[in-house]
């Protein structure tokens, strides 16, 4: 999210999947006029919006679309998607969504958990090759991810919904990472002062399919939980947007 006079930035994004098949058009333009003016994509279907979805490539801990195909990364997975990524490296914004995945339905044995560990490193060595951050999912795998960042030296890192305790997350501050905050923060149970009629109308329409003009939610449960204005959640996270991501600054200013 962010400001700075341009309006919040979603920086995480699945816009390319089946349920945005039939309405992307009107997705996007909902986003536009909730002043959003730049989504950053996390697929290979990238380039039709140019300026406005921003492109981010890299191998997800969990492959597959539906429930019923998604399994645990493999290498060979990564091995085929590195030529596309190499293709279009100058015109990322960075290498996501990445990261591990230990829930037990996808990583249920030492084996599978250990290959997604090696798929991210690989990652991890290529956004630093290429000078990109890094957007990373780590579900049920907090420490875990927060250390293999940390061995491996990765410095320009936003965790995406990080699910772990916030003594690890702490972890990754002092590491200099960053940590975005979904719609979805609202159901999570740990803050319940935050239900209110407003942000309920919102709740019901993301339960069924996620999208950016919702980011308005985030700031304004950020803003609540802290004690300042939406203003103030806004201009802070596109300043930290701004740190991440610096070729975005350039992007928004055409």
């Amino acid at each position: 999210m962010g400001a700075v006079g341009l309006g919040m930035v979603d920086c995480h994004c699945h816009l390319s999947d089946p349920d945005f098949d039939r309405d992307l058009d009107d997705v996007l333009e909902k986003a536009k006029k909730s002043n959003i003016p730049a989504l950053f994509l996390n697929s290979f279907y990238i380039f039709r919006y140019n300026g406005f979805l921003l492109p981010c490539l890299g191998v997800h801990p969990v492959q597959g679309l539906s429930p019923e195909d998604q399994r645990s990364v493999t290498l060979k997975d990564l091995d085929v998607a590195l030529p596309m990524i190499e293709k279009y490296k100058d015109r990322l914004l960075a290498i996501g969504e990445v990261g591990l995945d230990f829930s037990p339905r996808f990583a249920g044995t030492e084996e599978q958990k250990e290959e997604q560990r090696q798929v991210l490193i690989r990652q991890v060595q290529l956004a630093k090759r290429l000078n990109l951050p890094l957007n990373v999912h780590s579900r049920s795998a907090g420490r875990p991810t927060i250390n293999l960042l940390n061995e491996q030296g990765a410095d320009k890192v936003l965790l995406h919904a990080f699910d772990g305790r916030p003594s690890v997350a702490m972890e990754g501050v002092k590491a200099g990472y960053f940590f975005s905050i979904p719609p979805s923060i609202i159901r999570s149970g740990q803050v319940n002062s935050f239900i209110q009629p407003h942000v309920t109308r919102g709740e019901i329409h993301f339960k069924v399919r996620n999208e950016p003009q919702n980011i308005s939610i985030s700031a304004e449960y950020i803003a609540q939980v802290k004690g300042i204005s939406v203003e103030e959640v806004t201009e802070v996270t596109t300043q930290n947007a701004l740190k991440l991501f610096p070729k975005l600054r350039h992007l928004l200013q055409k």
